[in-house]
């Protein structure tokens, strides 16, 4: 569920991206190329999609990252 809806979020804010080369270790600046303004976008989509607003501004490198914090932080499970 978490992986799916992130996948979902990626592609709508960068849709030319292929979701098949997407894994953990995809730089959401650049391999994406998200600018700061996607990335508000990506945060935005999240807590629409995760029900919760972040507590303080959040700077994710990668797709895992991003995993790690909904897994991890927010104790959401695929």
């Amino acid at each position: 569920m978490v992986t799916e809806k992130l996948r979902q979020i990626i592609k709508k804010v960068a849709p030319d991206f292929d979701l098949e080369k997407l894994g953990p270790q995809t730089d959401l600046r650049a391999d994406l190329g998200m600018d700061s303004l996607a990335m508000m976008l990506v945060s935005m989509e999240i807590e629409d999609a995760f029900g919760f607003h972040f507590d303080a501004p959040v700077d994710f490198k990668t797709v895992g990252d991003v995993l790690e914090f909904l897994k991890n932080d927010k104790g959401l499970t695929d």
